[in-house]
């Protein structure tokens, strides 16, 4: 069997890849190793399990459900809410365990189970894998040790959990968003209801758009992997700014008022800006991946913030701010992790304070991205190479030494190997557009030439 859990749980295809026994096995043996762990020690243990709107999510909740269960884990079904709900309920519950049934940004035929430690968190790789090797264990025929009579686990729908995910969203604002008109994409997924409530009760004016899930729509053509629709409403409804979302809602990219695309590269420098005048950024330091932009690092640069910079992955970037104390981090992509408030990205309320933020300035969300000025970034995969040999081509560092040169400090470039495909990607930002791919172009080829 290969390894089923990757940098954010066990995804693949409903049905094919993710099926209902795998899920209620992957569960069974959760609850087996939490226990083993001592975590549910001296007390009956409870789970939260929430789920995005996708159609395969239903069988596949009941499978998890029955699981833990039949492993003696009571559970609350929160029902269609946002990973980072579940996450907050966990926490604020004060559950043993949570689960999430969503494929995030992936198209419907996806989904994926992500499991959540006590406190809303992820889980140790460690752990993970322990999970996985309870999992194969049983799955080729151990038996399992299982509880009768009143020790089973017992079911019940928490319909609360949205009241008081909103509540809480509300609580962390710093002002109110009174004046403003925000157009949300919702991307028919699973903060379809949650995110309106909470931008509305915060007094926007709130326009919507694919916020209508009916299990097979989700992130088809909306959402932040396709903004145009965003941009487009915005533009027609006179919008001070637009907040896109992807399935699970951990994610948050923006729109200003021209239609103009803000990434989350901006968002941060934002709100990074936002925080240290609250006196909340802690370390005067903020978080990002090695794929920041550029710009964004020299913009932290020229206004005195440290950013610290880890591999490509938000587990990585929450990872280095856990251990350091960090309040602020996040990625290009739209995954921004507020710890005070969060234990993972958040895209609702990310959006929420970058609103507070236009609304508390008075100034528009063009004006305060433009603290930093996003460098063109040219990324081409190059397939079908030996990405093992990446770090110990002394051709490719030559040729990477030399388009560094060629760069100088307005530029830089970034060789990373996949860690799914047989790829190469190389990232080349610069000053200049065709500069960019120019240099990108020749880098490619060499990878083939060394690699392949």
């Amino acid at each position: 069997m290969g390894r089923l859990f990757g940098t954010d749980g066990v995804r693949g295809v409903a049905n094919a890849d993710l099926t209902a026994e795998l899920a209620l096995g992957l569960s069974v043996a959760a609850a087996h190793v939490l226990a083993e762990a001592g975590t549910f020690e001296g007390h009956r243990p409870v789970a939260v399990v929430g789920r995005d709107p996708r159609a395969s999510g239903e069988f596949l909740e009941a499978a998890i459900v029955a699981g833990l269960a039949s492993a003696g884990v009571d559970v609350l079904r929160v029902g269609v809410l946002p990973t980072p709900a579940v996450a907050y309920l966990t926490g604020a519950l004060g559950a043993d365990l949570g689960v999430m049934l969503s494929a995030s940004h992936n198209a419907m035929p996806d989904n994926g189970v992500k499991f959540l430690a006590r406190g809303g968190h992820k889980l140790d790789d460690e752990l993970e894998e322990r999970i996985e090797a309870v999992y194969d264990e049983h799955r080729t025929g151990a038996p399992w040790d299982r509880p009768t009579g009143s020790g089973v686990g017992r079911v019940r729908d928490y319909a609360e959990g949205f009241e008081e995910y909103v509540a809480h969203l509300g609580s962390v604002l710093p002002n109110r968003l009174d004046g403003l008109k925000i157009v949300l994409d919702e991307a028919h997924g699973a903060a379809a209801h949650v995110s309106p409530e909470a931008f509305t009760r915060a007094g926007a004016t709130v326009v919507t758009i694919g916020a209508d899930p009916d299990g097979l729509n989700i992130n088809d053509g909306c959402g932040s992997t396709h903004l145009d629709l965003l941009k487009a409403a915005v533009l027609e409804n006179g919008a001070d700014l637009g907040i896109a979302h992807d399935g699970d809602a951990d994610r948050c990219l923006a729109v200003d008022a021209a239609g103009e695309e803000v990434d989350g590269d901006q968002i941060l420098a934002v709100l990074a800006l936002a925080m240290r005048e609250a006196g909340k950024l802690r370390e005067n330091t903020v978080v990002g991946t090695v794929m920041s932009n550029l710009g964004f690092k020299l913009a932290m640069e020229r206004e005195g913030i440290e950013l610290v910079q880890t591999a490509v992955g938000d587990r990585y970037v929450l990872e280095e701010m856990k251990a350091k104390g960090y309040a602020l981090g996040g990625e290009q992509s739209g995954h921004v992790i507020i710890l005070d408030h969060a234990t993972t990205g958040d895209g609702t309320l990310t959006g929420l304070l970058l609103a507070a933020r236009v609304a508390a300035t008075g100034r528009p969300l063009s004006e305060l991205a433009a603290v930093m000025t996003r460098l063109p970034q040219v990324l081409v995969n190059v397939r079908d190479v030996d990405k093992t040999r990446v770090s110990t081509s002394t051709e490719l560092a030559s040729a990477v030494a030399e388009a560094e040169a060629e760069l100088g400090t307005t530029g830089r470039v970034l060789l990373r190997s996949s860690g799914t495909e047989p790829l190469v990607r190389v990232m080349v930002e610069a000053a200049d557009i065709d500069h960019a791919r120019s240099v990108a172009a020749r880098l490619a080829d060499v990878v083939k030439s060394a690699l392949g």
